[in-house]
């Protein structure tokens, strides 16, 4: 594969792209990042996930790339940039669910972002239609504050993932873009598998450019 993918971030962050981007360059030979030009540095409501995702549906992609993921949970855009472009448009949160319910499994998002509740709720029921969908669990505290410190976010992430298990999930999101790196950091240490949006796109997006 020759062509660069490129990952959008629909937040403003351009650490939290270098980060992102960081992540999918594990699983794809080359990587290039895109961030919001525009809007806050994190997704926490259903109104800025729709200024993001008009901002990633109008973006010019440059020419030359091979597909492109859209890295923030609620794959703001993805549809309408799909819509318009003649390569692979893959958010991470539906790749996400996808691979957490391959195989009949039961499976549950922790994330920080409580008035996002409802939209990852319809993200996760089109993705993967089935049963095995339980739901959000949210880690305690203010995302802003969380995002902060470390720490702080990953002993919050880490209770939300034992309430997930303690309620039947057999494996759990880790639902943002910007948490990729939390998830990785609490691979170890988490009583079931997680699955991390970011290298689940990008391993989907490696599957559709090798067929």
């Amino acid at each position: 594969m020759a062509r660069p993918v490129l990952l959008m971030n629909p937040n403003s962050s351009e650490a939290t792209t270098r980060a992102m981007v960081a992540i999918a360059a594990r699983v794809l030979p080359e990587v290039e990042g895109w961030t919001a030009p525009a809007g806050p540095p994190l997704l926490t409501d259903p109104a800025v996930l729709a200024q993001a995702g008009d901002l990633v549906a109008a973006a010019e992609v440059p020419q030359g790339i091979a597909a492109v993921i859209v890295s923030a949970f609620g794959d703001p855009g993805q549809a309408a940039l799909a819509a318009r472009l003649a390569v692979p448009v893959v958010g991470i949160g539906g790749a996400a669910a996808r691979a957490a319910a391959r195989g009949g499994r039961r499976f549950a998002v922790v994330t920080h972002t409580p008035a996002l509740v409802e939209s990852i709720d319809a993200l996760m029921r089109q993705a993967a239609p089935g049963e095995g969908w339980l739901g959000t669990f949210l880690a305690e505290g203010d995302p802003a504050v969380l995002g902060a410190d470390p720490p702080r976010l990953d002993a919050a992430l880490l209770a939300a993932i034992h309430h997930a298990t303690a309620a039947g999930a057999e494996v759990v999101i880790i639902g943002g873009g910007p948490l990729g790196e939390a998830a990785e950091r609490l691979r170890h240490l988490s009583p079931c598998p997680l699955v991390s949006p970011i290298y689940e796109a990008a391993q989907e997006v490696l599957a559709k450019l090798c067929r």
